[in-house]
């Protein structure tokens, strides 16, 4: 069983592995043989996800290191930190992220700077602290988790949907600037995700759950929430060596909103 496992014998790096949709892609990459290496600010996060993803398989290979990923140099402690754990670094997953609802009119450049800091140079963080480990993987993987938002238009997220549109420029660039030296860059577009997040959002203000999960009707084809799971699952596969021959490419997991 295990010679068929998408990543055995292979490490990534998450980052914003602490929740959401990091931590179904740290569980699925566990499942999958991969070594995992999960990246959050918040330390508490990091442990339960931790400790979930080992009491289901007792053998994950998992770390996890508090970070802030607009900060530089612990991108380049960390990737450091995960050569030492595991020995190798073949697989990145750039998916932390920050999220503001001010109106572009009303943002002030705090707010941008914030926003682009952890959204836009936080991938550039990652991705230039792992290149030289992952370009001597010679089969690396660089996934970036942007948003269908950075393709499709909507109001009072201007400033998310800006950096997650930066990200799919980031995507292709990089892509071209490392196909000589072996490392595919690809991105995922999620679509509307049933994370912790809108659940701890939703309860802060009284709302039911229930009635929360009933509310995407209207923004995909299939009228409901993706799961997190949903969403690692192709990050899985652009990791993976199935995708050896997609590089600059942005995926749509968004159950079809962006042909609405």
């Amino acid at each position: 069983m295990e010679d068929h496992m998408r990543l055995l014998n292979k490490t990534a790096l998450i980052t914003g592995g602490g929740a959401g949709i990091g931590a179904a892609t740290a569980h699925l990459f566990c499942q999958e043989g991969a070594s995992v290496v999960i990246v959050d600010f918040n330390q508490e996060a990091l442990l339960r996800t931790s400790e979930l993803i080992r009491s289901v398989i007792p053998n994950a290979r998992i770390a996890q290191y508090a970070a802030d990923v607009s900060d530089e140099k612990a991108a380049f402690d960390i990737v450091e930190k995960a050569l030492n754990d595991f020995g190798s670094l073949d697989v990145l997953v750039n998916n932390a992220a920050m999220r503001n609802y001010s109106l572009l009119s009303d943002a002030t450049p705090a707010e941008w700077h914030a926003m682009v800091d952890v959204n836009f140079v936080g991938c550039a963080n990652y991705a230039r602290a792992a290149l030289p480990a992952l370009r001597r993987s010679g089969r690396g993987s660089i996934v970036n988790v942007s948003s269908c938002y950075a393709v499709t238009g909507r109001k009072g997220m201007g400033l998310y949907d800006a950096t997650k549109a930066g990200q799919l420029a980031m995507t292709r660039t990089l892509a071209f600037e490392e196909a000589p030296n072996g490392v595919r860059v690809n991105a995922v577009c999620p679509g509307s995700t049933l994370t912790d997040f809108h659940v701890t959002r939703a309860q802060a203000v009284g709302k039911d759950v229930e009635k929360l999960k009933s509310e995407r009707q209207s923004t995909s084809l299939l009228g409901r929430w993706a799961t997190p799971a949903e969403i690692a699952a192709p990050i899985l596969w652009l990791a993976s060596d199935e995708a050896s021959f997609m590089t600059g490419t942005s995926i749509m997991v968004d159950g079809g909103l962006s042909i609405m």
